[in-house]
């Protein structure tokens, strides 16, 4: 499946400053804006059940002892989404009716794996960080649209452990992160913002990092329709019962040509590009259609001078 921003042009540009930043770059969240919902809901909380119906294991997973983390984001999920979004669900007597699909599930049914039921409710994907020896490590998570990552490989791992294989994360991240999840309040829940270039347009993709496959059917003419802006809006907010973090990713793609209206955007872009080390250009898989994606986004911008 294959996600559709609004018209327009993509909603998020971070790579707008057209410098690549190594950095958590969080910004202040207020919980009204936690959830994000958008005309893709009822497209993608279907396709969440397709995944989860016939990839289960590989979209969902836990823990022993994370099961009163995974009842209070329910709990907190369910709050908000009838607060803040009021008519998408609807919840009374134990049982939750969601709108745009017309499911509804009994609470009992998910037992002690209420973040199986909770990532149903959203389009967000939801991932449990729990404490430990290590720092926090990944307790349970309902993951239908990884960016190129599986969730068995990562589950128990703690964040060092997690993005081991991105490049410049141990030097730059690894100890800021840690302290950054340690300090965390609970009334204080933030927000960031990721992005990546692929040839993939597909929600679930678990792997892909570092490819080193030539992509010569991709052209400077053609990268436009072959190329996909791959943006992940997450946040991060603190359980206040159990202390746990939960960690939601928002995946939005958009083919590369919805920058052709946006010379500046299509700058800004190729600028952050090339200012990506090498390394980080490997991880993201960027370098077998680096030249097609820069001899299109120059396109872009001479056609506007």
């Amino acid at each position: 499946m294959t996600a559709k921003t609004m018209p327009g042009g993509p909603r998020f540009a971070p790579y707008a400053s057209g410098k690549f930043q190594m950095a958590m770059g969080m910004v202040a969240l207020d919980l009204k804006d936690w959830i994000d919902v958008d005309h893709s809901r009822a497209t993608e909380l279907t396709e969440k059940e397709r995944l989860l119906s016939e990839k289960h294991e590989a979209v969902f997973a836990d823990l022993p002892g994370s099961e009163a983390a995974q009842r209070e984001v329910l709990m907190l999920l369910l709050d908000n989404l009838e607060r803040c979004h009021p008519g998408l669900i609807a919840f009374d007597e134990g049982v939750v009716h969601v709108a745009e699909t017309g499911k509804s599930y009994r609470l009992s049914d998910f037992g002690d794996h209420a973040l199986d039921l909770a990532g149903r409710l959203v389009q967000e994907d939801l991932c449990l960080m729990t404490p430990g020896e290590a720092g926090y490590a990944l307790h349970a998570a309902s993951l239908c649209f990884p960016g190129r990552w599986l969730l068995g490989e990562k589950l128990g791992k703690p964040m060092m452990g997690i993005h081991e294989p991105v490049s410049g994360y141990a030097e730059k991240l690894g100890k800021p992160v840690d302290r950054f999840f340690t300090h965390l309040k609970a009334d204080k829940p933030v927000s960031r913002l990721n992005w990546s270039i692929l040839d993939d347009p597909a929600l679930f993709q678990t792997s892909g990092h570092s490819s080193t496959v030539q992509h010569r059917e991709i052209t400077a003419e053609n990268a436009g329709k072959c190329l996909w802006l791959r943006i992940e809006r997450q946040t991060l907010r603190r359980l206040p019962q159990s202390g746990d973090i939960l960690f939601t990713i928002r995946t939005f793609v958009d083919p590369l040509c919805a920058l052709e209206g946006r010379p500046d955007l299509a700058a800004s872009l190729r600028g952050a590009i090339a200012d990506m080390p090498e390394g980080m250009q490997r991880y993201k898989s960027l370098i077998p259609f680096r030249e097609a994606l820069d001899g299109y986004l120059g396109a872009l911008m001479e056609r506007a001078a």
